[in-house]
């Protein structure tokens, strides 16, 4: 046993030592440079190919992690900003895990967090993450647009209505299952229009 057992994935500290590495071992093999540290306690190996070691981290340390706000809107490309941190979402009674990755967990109620919600395949891994589709994602600016500012909803739905094929009936349709959406977006909505 030994690091070709855990070749080109990702993996822990625990699943390191049952494949019969040391972490003396390990630890040598990160400060060689055969495997990379991705995050506390989770590796790679330095060869693999070349990924979002972000997003990675988040994706294999929670399960539900989605992307949301303004990194799920950068990625559809409805505002110019690049955040600073990756804004992601988990339901609400979880915890984000400790990560070397600049997240900003959100705690989205578990009655809607599954809602206008896909996987999101992190490039050169076998790993994905969920991620809020665009018109969810400006609902939710909008929801938050208190700790968020106005400015990224409205940016974020200015450019989602230039789009071919945005419908604004939809949007109204998601922000009626979310609380304190509505108003909001029918308020823009008709300020746009």
């Amino acid at each position: 046993m030994g690091l070709g057992d855990l070749r080109y994935g990702t993996f822990t500290v625990a699943e390191a030592k049952r494949s019969g590495l040391s972490p003396r071992t390990l630890y040598r093999l990160r400060d060689a440079g055969k495997v990379e540290q991705v995050g506390p306690g989770l590796y790679r190996d330095a060869d693999a190919p070349a990924t979002d070691l972000d997003l990675l981290e988040i994706a294999v340390k929670a399960p539900r992690a989605t992307l949301c706000l303004s990194s799920a809107l950068a990625h559809h490309d409805l505002i110019d900003m690049i955040p600073g941190r990756i804004d992601v979402a988990l339901p609400r009674g979880r915890t984000g895990p400790v990560t070397l990755a600049p997240a900003s967990w959100h705690y989205f109620n578990q009655a809607t967090f599954d809602l206008e919600r896909s996987r999101l395949e992190i490039p050169g891994e076998s790993a994905s993450m969920g991620i809020y589709s665009a018109e969810r994602s400006i609902v939710d600016a909008f929801r938050l647009r208190g700790s968020e500012g106005h400015e990224i909803g409205i940016e974020a739905l200015k450019n989602w209505l230039r789009r071919r094929g945005s419908r604004p009936a939809r949007l109204l349709t998601i922000a009626q299952q979310i609380p304190r959406s509505t108003g909001p977006i029918k308020r823009a909505l008709e300020f746009l229009a």
